[in-house]
């Protein structure tokens, strides 16, 4: 994985983390859906970087 797209995929997933911490305090379903997609954002960040390194 090249260094700007890593580093693209570490902020995002500090910003979705951070939007979970944050939606906790407000909403206990809209903190389950922003974990479950950070969880997905993450794995997804290792299936691409697993794919790349492949090619």
């Amino acid at each position: 994985m090249s260094k700007p797209l890593a580093l693209v995929y570490a902020l995002l997933s500090v910003a979705l983390m951070s939007a979970t911490a944050i939606s906790i305090s407000y909403s206990g379903r809209a903190a389950i859906a922003l974990g479950l997609a950070t969880f997905l954002f993450i794995g997804a960040g290792f299936v691409l970087k697993s794919r790349l390194r492949k090619n």
